[in-house]
């Protein structure tokens, strides 16, 4: 980030686009102190903002209807089988974690009564286990008691290869869950762990009650009819879902928080595009909270001018990255493309990997379209700050790409397009629909082009590109391409799970449903010993170290070519108070708490 930039968002904070606490967490992230990020605020001459709102709701209800837009709409509510952040987002609405990541990282007790720790005796100081204090008087919206039999319940579900949850990874490792009351866990793990609060906390830690899905377990799971119609705990119950469009809930009145929530009905509604849902709650005000604004930074400036609402943004770990396969998308093996049992016929050369590295124009895609929304990176792993490797550098030279390619033996036709053993160097690339992914495509194309390779554009429909139906041939889990591009992160202040994403055994495939984490079909036996030394390394400068070791495999291999690093961009309207975004989280990961000012 340059002087200019930082620039960019006093100016926002001036004009109220912007708040101080944002501007620090994305400093922060940069590996900037907060109290130098403050410095800087008080040399611009920018003062501190009052702590407290100048309202605050005295009493549960009475707000109305809260209206959100989520473009990228949920199409199941089931958290466990939450492939894309839409349908986590969509369940979270109504499931809620023993614990919320804020913006800083910090746990928030949610269905936790308080944060363990050494200091209170919840965290063992071998590591091995932590104690959880379940909320009391806490009920699923059809009244039953929430309990640690729950607990238990969504362990054994999620840690079942049969069920084939998304969540598998942050519940394999335990090795049991202790009944110590009604309202006392512990959950002890097979080894020292440091991410102890992966499991049950943030998007992955989502809690379903027993007394509803114990008949549904693993080769059931799918059948469960609260999949689609959800009873959980959160400060909405449940009123409509019509997958691919809309989500509605209304108050609930037995909520464990006093006088929360503030509005009466809740609706998320999908469908169109970011820079719809952009204008819907900046520039009109139709709307009062629009998520994940994938729009060029110059539109969302414009937008602003309306007066209606202001951008928000969060630091987080969350990169726009291209995704190679190491399958053959093509080849169709006992019904399954994309198949373990086979290799992809040219991304497996090196050459062709080193070549396509070089060919990712990142300061042309950084200054073009995100501006302050993002920043070039080499890195896949960007945050917290202490795993961000040093070590990578990117660069965008095609001279160099076609000196690898011809020294690979990939000769130019009459074409232009170059081709080895009868072979043409030709890739299909697909992403979701989104004016500046396609921006970003048309800009990749262009210089594959300069350099021989022949690339196809492919843009499947959000909504259908991140299904968590398995049924979908589209979907990015299924990876029928040659290469791909979308945007993950950590989703939690540790990368122990989001590191996951290539260990061997997270590769997806039709035999457990499409769902595991390694899209990429990456194998690498080294990556898989480091990331198990890391998932015990109780010392964090060694743990540290070895998170940087695995980023510098991923990119030094060209598993994937990062592009940006993202901040979390949500559109908030002016009146609506108290979202205060995380970039660990779920946006709506303080719903509880919003409230409309009049």
């Amino acid at each position: 980030m340059d002087e200019r930039e930082v620039r960019d968002f006093i100016t926002d904070i001036r004009a109220g686009r912007l708040s101080r606490r944002a501007f620090t967490r994305i400093m922060v992230g940069l590996g900037l102190t907060g109290p130098l990020a403050a410095q800087l605020l008080a040399a611009a001459g920018v003062a501190a903002q009052p702590k407290i709102d100048s309202f605050s709701p005295t009493r549960r209800g009475g707000g109305g209807q809260l209206k959100v837009l989520w473009w990228q709409a949920p199409t199941l509510l089931n958290p466990h089988f939450a492939l894309g952040t839409k349908d986590q987002d969509g369940s979270r609405v109504f499931y809620e974690p023993l614990a919320a990541y804020d913006p800083e990282g910090n746990l928030f007790p949610v269905l936790a009564q308080e944060i363990p720790s050494l200091e209170n005796g919840g965290v063992a100081r071998d590591g091995k286990s932590v104690i959880w204090k379940l909320k009391r008087g806490v009920t699923w919206h059809d009244g039953k008691p929430f309990t640690v039999d729950d607990l238990i319940f969504n362990w054994e579900y999620a840690a079942d290869p049969a069920t084939a949850a998304v969540t598998i990874t942050s519940y394999r490792d335990l090795e049991r869950v202790e009944k110590l009351d009604s309202h006392t866990a512990r959950l002890v793990f097979k080894n020292p762990t440091p991410f102890w609060f992966d499991a049950f906390c943030g998007a992955r830690g989502m809690i379903i009650p027993k007394h509803l899905f114990d008949a549904y377990r693993g080769a059931k799971s799918r059948e469960a009819p609260a999949n689609l119609k959800p009873v959980g705990t959160g400060p909405y119950r449940f009123v409509d879902f019509k997958p691919g469009d809309i989500v509605r809930g209304e108050i609930n009145p037995t909520y464990h928080v006093p006088n929360r929530p503030f509005f009466d009905q809740f609706e998320m509604k999908g469908g169109g595009d970011a820079a719809s849902a952009a204008r819907a709650v900046l520039q009109t005000g139709e709307y009062d909270f629009a998520w994940n604004l994938q729009v060029a930074d110059d539109v969302l400036k414009r937008l602003e001018q309306g007066g209606r609402g202001h951008v928000d943004m969060a630091i987080g770990g969350a990169v726009e990255h291209i995704q190679l396969n190491n399958t053959d998308p093509w080849k169709e093996v006992d019904g399954e493309r994309s198949s373990l049992k086979t290799t992809h016929p040219f991304l497996t050369e090196a050459p062709v990997r080193a070549a396509l590295n070089l060919l990712v124009d990142r300061s042309a895609i950084h200054e073009e379209i995100y501006g302050r929304l993002g920043q070039a990176t080499p890195n896949f792993l960007n945050g917290p700050a202490r795993f961000r490797s040093p070590n990578m550098r990117w660069e965008f030279n095609v001279e160099r790409a076609n000196q690898i390619l011809d020294g690979a033996g990939w000769r130019r036709g009459s074409d232009g397009v170059r081709a080895k053993d009868g072979r043409r160097l030709t890739l299909l690339y697909q992403t979701s629909i989104n004016p500046e992914r396609q921006k970003t495509q048309a800009i990749v194309k262009q210089a594959c082009a300069k350099a021989g390779i022949e690339v196809e554009l492919k843009s499947v429909v959000s909504s259908v590109y991140f299904s968590s139906d398995v049924g979908n041939p589209d979907t990015y889990t299924k990876f029928y391409a040659d290469i791909q591009m979308y945007s993950t992160g950590p989703g939690a202040p540790d990368p122990q799970t989001f590191m996951s994403n290539f260990t061997t055994v997270e590769i997806v495939s039709k035999s457990n449903k499409w769902q595991g984490r390694n899209i990429a079909r990456w194998r690498n036996e080294e990556y898989d010993r480091v990331w198990k030394m890391a998932e015990s390394e109780t010392d964090p400068v060694k743990r540290a170290a070895q998170f940087i070791r695995m980023n510098d495999m991923l990119i030094q291999h060209v598993v994937v070519i990062p592009i940006v690093w993202r901040n979390a961009v949500a559109g908030v309207s002016n009146r609506l108070k108290s979202t205060d975004i995380s970039g660990w989280d779920s946006n709506l990961w303080r719903l509880a708490y919003w409230y409309r000012q009049s």
